[in-house]
C-alpha cells in the first residue's frame, strides 16, 4: 500500500459485485499484460477500466448502497477521514462500489491500508444494523481489499476527479444519482 506523502485513487465494492469467473479472467489479463510488458501503469489502468466496467453493469451482488440511509453513513465515515489527517478530495459512491480520491500528507503516522481496513469495519458495523433483515451475520458486507491505484502528478489528479464526478452518469444510473448528495470533488 502506499505510503505518506501519496495521493491514492481507491475503489471499494461490496462482497460478491464481480462474478468469480469475471474476477479471475481480470486478474489474467492484468498478468498477461505485465508478462507481455506493458509498463505497471499502464497494465493498471486497463485492468481498471475493466473492473469498474463490470462494477457498473452491476451484474451480480447487493447492491446497497441505492439507500440513501446507507450511503449516507458510507459519506460520513469518508468524511472522517479528514479528521485524522487525510485530505479527501473526492469521493463517489455508487449502488455497489464507490471510489475515493484520498491523499494522506508526508510525515504522517497514519497509512493507508490500517485507515481503509477501518472504513470497512465502521462502515459495515453500521449498515449492517440496516439492512440486519436482508444479511446474515456470517455473510461477508464489502469484499475484501480494494483496488488503488497512485495518482501522478495534478494533471492526473485532475482527470481522475473528473471520473470519478462522471461515475453516476457513465454508470448509466437513474436521474437521480445526477444529483446524488453521496458525492463530493475538491476545487
Amino acid at each position: 500500500m502506499l505510503p505518506p506523502g501519496e495521493t491514492a485513487f481507491i475503489t471499494l465494492r461490496l462482497h460478491g459485485t464481480i462474478p468469480a469467473a469475471t474476477a479471475r479472467e481480470l486478474k489474467t489479463t492484468l498478468a498477461t499484460s505485465r508478462a507481455a510488458g506493458l509498463d505497471h501503469r499502464r497494465a493498471q489502468k486497463s485492468f481498471f477500466a475493466r473492473f469498474d466496467a463490470v462494477l457498473d453493469r452491476m451484474p451480480t451482488g447487493q447492491r446497497y448502497f441505492d439507500s440513501e440511509k446507507l450511503a449516507e453513513v458510507l459519506a460520513g465515515e469518508i468524511m472522517m477521514l479528514e479528521e485524522t489527517g487525510f485530505v479527501v478530495h473526492g469521493f463517489a459512491i455508487l449502488p455497489n462500489h464507490a471510489h475515493l480520491v484520498l491523499h494522506l500528507p508526508a510525515g504522517s503516522r497514519l497509512s493507508f491500508a490500517p485507515a481503509i481496513d477501518l472504513l470497512h469495519q465502521r462502515t459495515e458495523a453500521a449498515c449492517r444494523r440496516l439492512v440486519r433483515p436482508r444479511l446474515p451475520p456470517e455473510a461477508p458486507f464489502w469484499q475484501g481489499g480494494w483496488f488503488d491505484y497512485p495518482v501522478a502528478d495534478a494533471a492526473e489528479l485532475a482527470r481522475i476527479l473528473a471520473y470519478v464526478a462522471a461515475q453516476p452518469q457513465q454508470a448509466g444510473l437513474a436521474p437521480r444519482f445526477q444529483v446524488w448528495p453521496y458525492s463530493l470533488m475538491s476545487n
